[in-house]
């Protein structure tokens, strides 16, 4: 299975997000900065964590983004299931779109709907605050990059 970036970016912002301060608003260009990521696709992949309601965010001159929920609330396999556009693993998975010949005597896509399933199952029993149980650590990493960024 392999996640596309938007996914990669919107768990990598709610991993940042969820190792701050709650009370401290972060704003795309300091996060983009940190993970060296585009400002333009941050700020889209911010705009639909937001329409998820995954977070916040407060528009004007002393605005920013935070989350939006307690991080023991964010479970991961649906924040995957949410920013995932494909999880087709085959061309057998998409009903409208199927020209494979083997369709009906393939017992290749039962096994990987199975284990499609089984990969999701255990995303979902994960939250963001189970991946933020080295805060400490994250925060070292984070500081880092900021200092190189001359964000601090």
């Amino acid at each position: 299975m392999h996640l596309t970036a938007f996914t990669d970016y919107s768990l990598r912002v709610l991993l940042y997000l969820g190792n701050q301060p709650e009370d401290k608003l972060s704003n795309i260009k300091e996060i983009a900065t940190i993970y060296k990521i585009s400002n333009n696709h941050l700020s889209k992949i911010v705009f639909e964590l937001g329409k998820l309601d995954l977070i916040e965010t407060n528009r004007g001159r002393n605005g920013g983004i935070r989350l939006a929920k307690p991080a023991s609330q964010i479970n991961i396999g649906w924040v995957i299931q949410q920013t995932e556009d494909n999880l087709e693993l085959v061309e057998c998975f998409n009903k409208h779109n199927n020209a494979c010949i083997l369709t009906a005597a393939c017992r290749l896509k039962h096994v990987l709907n199975e284990a499609l399933v089984a990969y999701l199952q255990v995303l979902s029993s994960y939250t963001l605050e189970d991946l933020l149980l080295n805060k400490d650590e994250l925060q070292s990493i984070f500081q880092l990059e900021a200092s190189k960024n001359q964000l601090i």
